[in-house]
């Protein structure tokens, strides 16, 4: 009898807290912004949630991180209750120096931030542009950071707005690239399935610095729409 009794409380405790967890309102605050350096969001890989930041909030015993997912042009948004936060870049993750500096979120409702970071190389002077089968493609790389090098720079292509060195449908790795000077290539296309489907395409630059995890981006310009 006592095994019995033993066993319906400890069910009725379970049950009342998992109604009381089922129960909690949902966040309705919302934390929005952009990764930026001198004013300009810094374009990253948006796809497979590849570059992070974090959200802490002090006096909790558990300080695990929330993370914050940046999109490819740079911005990120959350839903999460009010309070004051704490945002830092993911460690080791990102285009750009790893000093982890904080910024002070205090939300209420909606709160806009900027982060500001300091990427170890910028992208200028992009243009893209198809002609005929060939995408023609002009940018120029800026040392931000001293003591990088460059791994490559690449130039890509998809099939819809989300293009990146992940998810494309043509790719061309350069190497060799030089700071400060105006850089022209050509990706061929004329073979590309989608091209030859008349797809709308996208296009932007990429480049990686030598040790880094995730390279940096212009932002996505459509090249073509879709042809009928």
């Amino acid at each position: 009898m006592k095994n019995i009794l033993y066993t319906l409380s400890i069910f009725t405790v379970l049950t009342i807290v998992s109604c009381g967890l089922d129960n909690r309102d949902e966040p309705e605050s919302t934390i929005r912004g952009r990764v930026v350096y001198n004013g300009e969001a810094v374009g990253v890989r948006g796809t497979g949630e590849a570059v992070q930041l974090q959200l802490f909030q002090d006096g909790y015993e558990l300080r695990n991180p929330v993370p914050v997912y940046v999109t490819q042009d740079g911005t990120f948004e959350i839903k999460i209750f009010d309070g004051e936060y704490k945002l830092v870049t993911r460690n080791n993750n990102g285009p750009w120096v790893n000093d982890r500096d904080t910024t002070v979120v205090r939300l209420q409702g909606v709160t806009d931030v900027d982060l500001e970071v300091t990427p170890l190389f910028t992208l200028s002077n992009v243009s893209l542009a198809l002609n005929g089968g060939s995408l023609s493609a002009s940018f120029q790389v800026n040392q931000v950071t001293q003591g990088w090098d460059i791994d490559y720079a690449t130039i890509v292509v998809g099939r819809t707005l989300f293009v990146d060195d992940v998810s494309y449908t043509a790719r061309r790795d350069l190497s060799n690239v030089n700071t400060g000077v105006l850089i022209t290539e050509s990706l061929d296309l004329t073979e590309n399935a989608d091209f030859k489907n008349g797809r709308a395409l996208y296009a932007r630059i990429g480049l990686r610095a030598a040790g880094k995890d995730q390279s940096i981006y212009s932002q996505v310009i459509k090249i073509r729409s879709l042809i009928e």
